[in-house]
C-alpha cells in the first residue's frame, strides 16, 4: 500500500486528470445550488416505514418546508430485505414497505416532492443490508425505474483494496447510463480528500464523519469543512453532514449557528429531524428566507473562515452583485462569565476598501442595521451565530473578484484544519448507528 503521502499525491494527480478531461464528469445538470430536502437517517436511523415517509411528506407540504426550497425527501439506510431477489435486485422490506416502494415514491411526487433512495458503496450498507457495490448498473437502473431523483451513496464495508475513486465513479457512470437525471451524493466520510475528485464524479462529497446532535459533533463537521471552498461550486458542494435543528441536543442559539454556518458554507441543507413534533424555533430556523437565500444564492461561491481570535470567528463569502454574506460566530465554552461577545468584521477582510460605505443587514431578523465604514462590530450570544448581508453602497465598487481563499485566509483555514485530532475514518457511520 502505498504511504499517506503517497495516496495524496495520487488523488492530487487523478484530480488534475479529471478537471483536463471534461467528459469526466457526471454531466447530470443537477444540484446549480445546493440541494436542500429531508433525510430520515439522523431522526429514524433504520426504523422507517411508509408511514412515516408518507407523514413526513404531507409535513414537508403542510409545513412550509416544501415552498421554502426543501424539495428532496430521502429514503436512508434500513429500506430493504437482508438478501437480493432471484433477479439479482435489491427488494424493498414488505413489512415496511407493504403497498411497494414504487408506491413511495409515486406518493411523494404526487406531493410535487422529489424521492431519493439510499445505497452503499460496498458490498453491504452500514446496516449490514446489500450494497450496491459489483451490482452499480443493475442498481442503478433498478432506482431510475422507480423514479429516484436522489441517490445519497454511503461507504460502509468496503475492503481496503478496493481503492474508493473507482467505487464512486463506478455508480457515478452507472447513473448515467439510465438516461434519468439522479442527483449523486457521496456520503463517503471525507475519504481520500474527496473534494480534489468529487468535483467530476458527484453533486456532493461528504468532508467529515457523520453528525450527531451535539455542539462538539457539530463544531468538528465545521472545522472539517474549513478551507474547502474552492472547490465547491455550481453542481458540485462541500457536505459537512445533515442538520440537526429540531432534534434534541442543541440549545435554540446552536441551532440558529448550526443552520447559518451550513448555508453559508453552501452545504447541501438536509433537515433530519421528527417533522411531526418540529418546535416552532425549529421551524423558524430552517425556514429563514434570507438565511436560505445566501445558501441558494446565484453566485455559487461557498464562504469560508476568514478570521478567527480565541473562540470568536468570522466566516464569509461573495454573493451576486458584490454584497457579503457575513456570520459572526461566538464559540465560548458554556459556562463562561461572558455571555456576549463583541465580534467586529473588517472591510479588509472582505476585499473591500476601508473607506467605502456598506448598508448592513441581519438576517435572522429580517432588519436594516445601518450604514458603517471600516468595519461592523456585532454583539453575539454565547453558542450562536448573527448573519449579515453587507452591501456596498457605491456600484462603481469592483467587489466582484473577492474569493474568501486569498492567500492570508488559506494560512488561517490550514491552522485551524492541522489542530483538527484525527479519528478513524473506518468506523464514522458505524459510530452513529451504535450511538
Amino acid at each position: 500500500m502505498p504511504s499517506a503521502s503517497g495516496w495524496r499525491s495520487t488523488l492530487a494527480f487523478i484530480a488534475v486528470l479529471c478537471w483536463a478531461q471534461p467528459l469526466y464528469g457526471l454531466n447530470n445538470g443537477l444540484s446549480i445550488k445546493p440541494h436542500m430536502g429531508y433525510n430520515t437517517w439522523n431522526c429514524f436511523y433504520g426504523s422507517i416505514s411508509e408511514d412515516i415517509i408518507k407523514s413526513t411528506a404531507d409535513s414537508m407540504v403542510d409545513s412550509g418546508l416544501k415552498k421554502a426550497g426543501y424539495e428532496y425527501l430521502v429514503i436512508d439506510d434500513g429500506w430493504s430485505e437482508l438478501n437480493r431477489g432471484n433477479d439479482g435486485k435489491i427488494v424493498a422490506d414488505p413489512t415496511k414497505f407493504p403497498s411497494g416502494i414504487k408506491h413511495v415514491s409515486d406518493y411523494i411526487h404526487s406531493k410535487g416532492l422529489k424521492y431519493g433512495m439510499y445505497s452503499d458503496a460496498g458490498p453491504k450498507t452500514c446496516l449490514g443490508l446489500p450494497g450496491s457495490r459489483g451490482n452499480e448498473e443493475l442498481d442503478a437502473q433498478y432506482f431510475a425505474d422507480l423514479g429516484v431523483d436522489f441517490l445519497k451513496y454511503d461507504n460502509c464495508a468496503a475492503g481496503p483494496e478496493d481503492w474508493i475513486v473507482d467505487r464512486y465513479v463506478a455508480m457515478r457512470d452507472a447513473l448515467n447510463d439510465t438516461g434519468r437525471p439522479i442527483l449523486y451524493s457521496m456520503c463517503n466520510w471525507g475519504v481520500g480528500d474527496s473534494w480534489l475528485w468529487g468535483p467530476k464524479v458527484a453533486n456532493s462529497w461528504r468532508t467529515t464523519g457523520d453528525i450527531e446532535a451535539s455542539w462538539d459533533s457539530m463544531l468538528r463537521c465545521l472545522d472539517n469543512t474549513v478551507g474547502l471552498s474552492e472547490f465547491a461550486g455550481p453542481g458540485a458542494w462541500n457536505d459537512p453532514d445533515m442538520l440537526e435543528v429540531g432534534n434534541p441536543g442543541l440549545t435554540v442559539n446552536e441551532q440558529r449557528a448550526h443552520f447559518a454556518l451550513w448555508a453559508l458554507l453552501k452545504s447541501p441543507l438536509f433537515i433530519g429531524a421528527d417533522l411531526r413534533t418540529l418546535s416552532r424555533e425549529a421551524k423558524e430556523i430552517l425556514t429563514a428566507a434570507e438565511v436560505i437565500a445566501v445558501n441558494q444564492d446565484p453566485l455559487g461561491v461557498a464562504g469560508d473562515l476568514i478570521w478567527k481570535q480565541g473562540p470568536l470567528e468570522v466566516y464569509a463569502g461573495p454573493l451576486q452583485g458584490g454584497a457579503r454574506a457575513v456570520a459572526l460566530f461566538n464559540r465560548h465554552a458554556i459556562g463562561t462569565q461572558y455571555p456576549i461577545s463583541n465580534i467586529t468584521v473588517a472591510w479588509k477582510d472582505l476585499g473591500f476598501d476601508s473607506d467605502i460605505e456598506a448598508s448592513v443587514r441581519d438576517l435572522h431578523a429580517e432588519k436594516d442595521l445601518g450604514t458603517f465604514t471600516e468595519s461592523f462590530t456585532g454583539a453575539v450570544d454565547i453558542h450562536d451565530a448573527r448573519m449579515l448581508r453587507i452591501t456596498p453602497r457605491s456600484s462603481k465598487v469592483d467587489c466582484d473578484s473577492w474569493r474568501p481563499w486569498s492567500k492570508e485566509n488559506k494560512a488561517l483555514q490550514a491552522s485551524v484544519r492541522s489542530s483538527l485530532s484525527k479519528m478513524s475514518t473506518g468506523n464514522m457511520r458505524r459510530m452513529a448507528v451504535t450511538s
